[in-house]
C-alpha cells in the first residue's frame, strides 16, 4: 500500500492562504453589493423628512390637494424643496396634481443650464431651453405613466424607493402617501440626483482593490522568503537525516546553514550535534561489545582449562587450587557483565537525567563520612582528610550537575585510592578554586602509577590492574571519566612529586 505524499508546507500556506482570499473576496463582494443599497437607504431617510416636513406644512397652513394649491404652496415654500432636483404630487388615483419642473420657479430655487444654442448645417440656428434639472421632463408622458402604474401595481403603504439613470446621471426618488390631518390625500415623490453615490461606491471599490493587491504583493514577497530561507533549508535538513538513516555515502551538505544565527542555524547545529552523539554512541557500543567479548575471552580460556583438569588430578590441593582459579575466573566474569551492564545503564539515564544548582562541599563531606564507616567497619586504619585551600568559600561550591552522578565520581576515585593504600595511611581531599572553575584533588600514599602514559587508566578494560582483579573490571575509571565530561570538567591523573603515591586531578565548572 502506497502511503500517500504529504503536501509541502509552502503548499499548505498557499492553499489556506487562496482560502482565505476566497472567502476575503466573498465578504468583499457581499460588502460592495451593500455599499449602495446603504448610501441609497441614507439618501430616502432625507426624502422621508421633507416629505413629513411637507405633510406639516399642508396641515399647519390648510392647503387643500389641488392643482392651484399646491402651485401657490410651491411659490411660498420654496425653501423646502432647495436640495432637490424634482417634487411630485400625485392623486389618489395616480394623477400628476402638482410638479416643480412645469413651474416657472425663480432659478435660486430650482437650478436651470444656460439655454443651449444648436446650429443646423444651412447655418440657421434654434434655442433649446430645456433646463438640466428637468431630465426626466423630455419623456413626460412615459414616466408619468410609470409611475401612475408603479403607484397601483407595486406600491403597498411603505415608503417605496425607486432608482434611475438617465443620460450618466444616477437619480434617486422615493414615493410615499401624503396624509393630511391623518386623512390620505394623495402621493409625494421626492427625485434628487445622487451622483456621489456612485463616486463613493467607485472609491471604496477601487481602495479595496487596491488594498486585495497590495495584501497579495505582500503575501507572494513573503512566500517567496518562506520558501527560500526557511522551508528549503528545512528540506535540505529533511534530506540530511534521511541520508544519515539510509547510511547514505553521500550525504546532504547542510554546512551553509552552519553561519546562520537564527533558528534555521541552531537548528542545523542541533541536528548535526545530535547525529555526531548518536553516531558517537553507536561506535561506542560496539567497541564496548567487542571488547566485552575479549575480555570475557581470556578468563573463559582459563574457566575452560582448570574445569578440563580438574577431573584429571587427584591430589586435593591440586584441586583446590583448581577451584579457586574458577572462583576467581567466574568473579571476572561476573564482574564485566555487571558493570558493563550498568554502564550501559548508566549512560542511557544520563541523557535523561536533568542537571540542576548542586553544592560540592556537602556531597563530598557525605561521600567521606559514608567511606569512613566503611573503613570502621572493615577495621582499616586509613584516614581521609577533607581540605579547604580557600577556607572563606567553604560551604560555597556550587556547580551545575547531577548530584547522584558526582557522588558515583567522588566515590569510584576514592574506592581506587583505598585499594591501592595501606594501614595507618592517609588519603587528602583538596578543594579549591581556579578562575571559573574547583579543583579537587584525591591524594593517596599508595605505591603510585608504574605506567609511562598514566592517561591510560582512563582507557576501557585497561589491563594494569590490581591483585584482586575479581574486584575491579576496568570500566571505573572509564565511567568517571564520561561523567565528568558530560559536566563540562576535565580528569586527569599523576604521581606525586614530593611522596609516594598518586592523584586524581578533577575540575568542574562553576555554576553561573
Amino acid at each position: 500500500m502506497k502511503t500517500k505524499k504529504s503536501a509541502s508546507i509552502l503548499r499548505k500556506f498557499l492553499v489556506i492562504n487562496l482560502l482565505c482570499f476566497l472567502i476575503l473576496g466573498l465578504f468583499t463582494i457581499l460588502y460592495l453589493q451593500a455599499i449602495q443599497p446603504n448610501l441609497v437607504k441614507q439618501r430616502t431617510a432625507n426624502h422621508l423628512v421633507i416629505i413629513n416636513n411637507t405633510s406639516d406644512h399642508f396641515e399647519r397652513l390648510n392647503i387643500s390637494f389641488n392643482s392651484e394649491s399646491i402651485k401657490k404652496f410651491l411659490f411660498s415654500s420654496r425653501f423646502l424643496f432647495q436640495s432637490l432636483d424634482r417634487v411630485q404630487f400625485y392623486s389618489k388615483d395616480g394623477e400628476i396634481i402638482g410638479d416643480t419642473n412645469i413651474l416657472d420657479l425663480d432659478q435660486s430655487v430650482f437650478s436651470k443650464t444656460e439655454s443651449i444654442t444648436e446650429q443646423n448645417i444651412d447655418g440657421t440656428r434654434f434655442n433649446n431651453d430645456k433646463p438640466n434639472n428637468s431630465i426626466l421632463e423630455d419623456s413626460d408622458f412615459k414616466s408619468q405613466n410609470l409611475i401612475k402604474k408603479t403607484i397601483k401595481d407595486k406600491f403597498e403603504g411603505e415608503p417605496l424607493v425607486l432608482e434611475n439613470k438617465v443620460n450618466n446621471n444616477f437619480f434617486v426618488s422615493t414615493l410615499n402617501k401624503l396624509e393630511i390631518n391623518e386623512n390620505f390625500v394623495g402621493y409625494i415623490i421626492v427625485t434628487e440626483q445622487a451622483n456621489d453615490i456612485l463616486v463613493a461606491v467607485d472609491e471604496r471599490r477601487n481602495f479595496i482593490l487596491r488594498t486585495v493587491l497590495a495584501v497579495a504583493f505582500v503575501i507572494l514577497i513573503f512566500s517567496i522568503f518562506l520558501n527560500k530561507y526557511i522551508l528549503k533549508p528545512i528540506g535540505s535538513l529533511v534530506l540530511f537525516t534521511e541520508a544519515i538513516k539510509a547510511k547514505s555515502d553521500t550525504p546532504v551538505n547542510v554546512a551553509k546553514f552552519f553561519i546562520r544565527e537564527d533558528e534555521i542555524g541552531k537548528l542545523t547545529k542541533s541536528i548535526d550535534e545530535m547525529t555526531a552523539e548518536l553516531q558517537m554512541r553507536t561506535k561506542r557500543a560496539e567497541t564496548f561489545s567487542t571488547d566485552l567479548a575479549h575480555e570475557i575471552r581470556n578468563p573463559l580460556a582459563s574457566l575452560k582449562g582448570a574445569s578440563e583438569l580438574i577431573d584429571k588430578i587427584d591430589k586435593q590441593s591440586e584441586r583446590q587450587k583448581l577451584l579457586k582459579i574458577i572462583n576467581h575466573d567466574v568473579e571476572r566474569i561476573e564482574r564485566l557483565i555487571t558493570d558493563y551492564s550498568q554502564m550501559l545503564k548508566d549512560e542511557a539515564s544520563l541523557s535523561k537525567e536533568k542537571m540542576k544548582k548542586i553544592n560540592l562541599d556537602v556531597i563530598l563531606t557525605n561521600v567521606v563520612d559514608d567511606f569512613r564507616q566503611n573503613l570502621i567497619n572493615q577495621n582499616k586504619k586509613i584516614k581521609i582528610n577533607i581540605v579547604y585551600k580557600n577556607k572563606k568559600s567553604k560551604n560555597n561550591f556550587y556547580i551545575l550537575g547531577i548530584e547522584n552522578r558526582i557522588e558515583q565520581v567522588i566515590a569510584n576515585l576514592l574506592d581506587n585510592a583505598i585499594s591501592f593504600s595501606k594501614n595507618d595511611s592517609k588519603i587528602d581531599i583538596e578543594i579549591d578554586e581556579v578562575k571559573n572553575n574547583f579543583l579537587i584533588l584525591i591524594k593517596d600514599e599508595g605505591p603510585g602509577f608504574s605506567e609511562s602514559s598514566i592517561q591510560k587508566i582512563f582507557k576501557r578494560f585497561y589491563s594494569n590492574r590490581p591483585t584482586k582483579f575479581g574486584e575491579h573490571s576496568g570500566l571505573g575509571l572509564n565511567i568517571v571519566k564520561n561523567i565528568v565530561e558530560l559536566h563540562k570538567g576535565t580528569i586527569s591523573a599523576s604521581n606525586r612529586l614530593n611522596s609516594s603515591g598518586a592523584q586524581m586531578e578533577l575540575m568542574l565548572p562553576k555554576s553561573g
